[in-house]
């Protein structure tokens, strides 16, 4: 799964990296980006506007937003399958803009603390995950947009620590995914991401904390 990443950037790399037209006024770079929050999101390959939306897929059928908590990751093998994701498979892609993602390491004792570990690309640039996102009207009858991030089985990189990874795109597959092309064409960009084009290591229990959020949680951590 993935349950925190960072987007680091500040607003004029971000437009420079992407080629955005534009970034939100309140842009801020970000260390620990956690699930219910409001991430940075494309839906335009021509547009290449950066919107907000929150963390957690809501479907449009559900009963209230609290079901978004469980659907803050997809799997790429049942995108086609499970109701949820379905529709939003069809139409409703997004990407995800990133530059990292963290995962734990349980202890092989089984009793101890997990470790997390701090993913990236080898030469540091950003890329972008796959997402979905949708609509849900709010019961004062406003739109809420929320999103999820797509998973694929671990590459090299990541199995070590967890047996799933988030995808992870270059700019060029970044556009294909959100232009409507045929659901083979787009089942064939959710593989996990080169393992030699990636790097991990252990960083401070810190990042536990949705509330910490600050570059010392992307240091490596020595005990």
């Amino acid at each position: 799964m993935c349950g925190r990443f960072t987007i680091m950037l500040d607003a004029e790399d971000a437009r420079e990296a992407f080629g955005l037209a534009e970034t939100p006024v309140d842009w801020v770079p970000r260390y620990n980006v956690a699930p219910t929050q409001m991430l940075p999101v494309l839906v335009s390959a021509e547009e290449r506007r950066v919107a907000r939306m929150r963390w957690g897929l809501v479907p449009s059928w559900a009963k209230d937003v609290s079901i978004g908590s469980r659907m803050i990751n997809a799997r790429s093998e049942t995108l086609e399958e499970k109701p949820a994701f379905r529709g939003a498979f069809r139409s409703r892609r997004c990407l995800i803009l990133a530059d990292g993602f963290y995962e734990w390491q349980k202890s092989t004792s089984g009793k101890g603390p997990s470790t997390p570990f701090f993913f990236r690309r080898a030469d540091s640039k950003p890329f972008a995950f796959a997402g979905l996102w949708e609509f849900w009207r709010t019961p004062e009858g406003q739109d809420l947009r929320t999103c999820t991030i797509i998973t694929c089985a671990a590459n090299g990189v990541v199995a070590p620590v967890h047996e799933r990874m988030p995808v992870m795109l270059s700019a060029e597959d970044g556009w294909a995914w959100l232009k409507p092309n045929p659901a083979p064409v787009l089942s064939a960009l959710l593989q996990p991401y080169p393992a030699e084009a990636m790097v991990r290591y252990p960083v401070s229990r810190a990042v536990n904390s949705p509330d910490r959020d600050g570059p010392e949680l992307v240091q490596p951590f020595v005990e």
